[in-house]
């Protein structure tokens, strides 16, 4: 990495101020043992002590260390199946369902910021941009599915009007949803660590677990001390890997990568995004872009399904970024990172019991930023008595990846190198 560019990310350079927190030392005993300090586990753990539950949280890490503390920010819509896979598998009424509880967990996204005070600069805007004019019919269809779903306040833009709110001629049109958006993704990490801590949860990080029992009486054990609970939540998403073994092949991690441009002034940014939305292109291997609230532009995408990072990440991602927009060729590349997200085979979350007091819930498949929210929340309901929720998402089968341990990733890479030249001529 070229000595100009951070080794932190932008968040982490930006990053609030974190709780204090230690590491697990001795053995304790609680309600509820939570794996991982991101979204999904902090969610359940805020829900469940504000329910009056003795929670302990185990973070291998630092709080957000994961897919919560690196992604694009970017708060979507839906599921990254669309609704088909729900239609198949749970009916119409249920899946229907299902949308609305992703709806719902944009709203909660809301309700938390408001509540605890969360400094994560929340903006609404979201453009869906299609790189090629024939795709317009595909907005239409996306827009048509949204209305019957309910989920209104979205504007067809052509290429004319579309090129008026973004400073890039690399577009044919798009969909605008006013009830998409982005914020400042560690940070919120942050905000909800520091409000389920003031709840009365435990958390420590730098504690990994080595050892996890999913039995009956679960515990987990790290390399200093050892939590017994009546209930686990198991929340590691891609950075689990084989801790717990039946979990392991259920998702698979993917690495994307994000950097963030020199400060461009008010102006500046402006000129390449007019009205501050969120923006991806509807490609099945997503750019996806946003300016920061000190007027950078944080450009991502050119996901990687071999886990093998390249050498110089900002010299990777410049040509995505310059081909949307090449007013910026010769910009200055401040930050440069890159992390896992986990995925599954038909990319809608997986979630379930490993036993009647062990929960899960992982592979977002890049719609994690406000699903994640809810899946925790759901598991929360689980334990408290109240599973109908959970259990509707429950019911979804999932396949594990073709070619087992040895394969699955040789096998994943040549799929998406299909989808790259799909991508490239449709």
């Amino acid at each position: 990495m070229p000595a100009s560019i951070s080794a932190q990310s932008y968040y982490q350079a930006t990053a609030n101020a974190r709780i204090v927190t230690s590491p697990l030392a001795g053995d304790v005993s609680t309600d509820v043992c939570v794996i991982g300090a991101g979204y999904t586990g902090l969610s359940a753990a805020l829900e469940l002590a504000k329910a009056g539950f003795k929670v302990v949280v185990l973070e291998a890490e630092t709080i957000g260390f994961g897919a919560s503390g690196r992604n694009g920010g970017q708060i979507c819509t839906g599921f990254s199946s669309g609704q088909s896979p729900l239609d198949s598998q749970l009916g119409k009424a249920a899946s229907k369902l299902c949308f609305d509880m992703a709806e719902e967990s944009k709203r909660l996204i809301e309700e938390r910021i408001a509540a605890y005070k969360i400094k994560c600069d929340l903006t609404w805007g979201y453009m869906h941009c299609i790189p090629k004019a024939h795709q317009f019919e595909h907005l239409k269809e996306m827009a048509e599915e949204y209305e019957a779903l309910g989920y209104g306040g979205n504007t067809l833009l052509t290429k004319a009007e579309l090129e008026e709110k973004l400073g890039s001629k690399a577009y044919h049109g798009a969909l605008r949803e006013s009830r998409a958006g982005h914020f400042h993704p560690l940070n919120y990490c942050l905000g909800l660590a520091t409000a389920a801590q003031n709840a009365g949860v435990t958390i420590h990080e730098h504690s990994a677990a080595i050892e996890i029992e999913t039995g009956a009486k679960p515990y987990a054990r790290t390399t200093n001390g050892k939590v017994t609970a009546k209930f686990m939540v198991i929340a590691g998403n891609a950075y689990l890997g084989r801790t717990v073994k039946p979990l392991y092949g259920r998702v698979m991690p993917v690495a994307s990568y994000i950097l963030a441009t020199e400060p461009l002034g008010k102006a500046g940014a402006e000129a390449l995004i007019r009205d501050n939305e969120a923006v991806a292109n509807t490609n099945f291997i997503v750019d996806y872009y946003r300016r920061s609230s000190d007027h950078r532009m944080l450009f991502g995408g050119r996901a990687s399904y071999s886990t093998l990072e390249p050498g110089n990440l900002a010299e990777y991602m410049r040509p995505r970024m310059t081909t949307v927009f090449p007013q910026l060729k010769d910009v200055k590349i401040d930050y440069a990172w890159g992390g896992f997200i986990a995925i599954t085979s038909n990319r809608v979350p997986d979630c379930g019991r490993l036993s009647p007091t062990v929960y899960y819930a992982h592979g977002y498949s890049g719609q994690g930023v406000a699903l994640s929210g809810l899946y925790g929340k759901l598991m929360a309901e689980a334990i408290r008595g109240q599973a109908e929720r959970f259990d509707l998402f429950a019911r979804i089968k999932h396949l594990p990846f073709p070619g087992g341990p040895a394969l699955r990733t040789p096998l994943l890479v040549a799929a998406m190198a299909y989808y790259r030249i799909r991508d490239a001529l449709s």
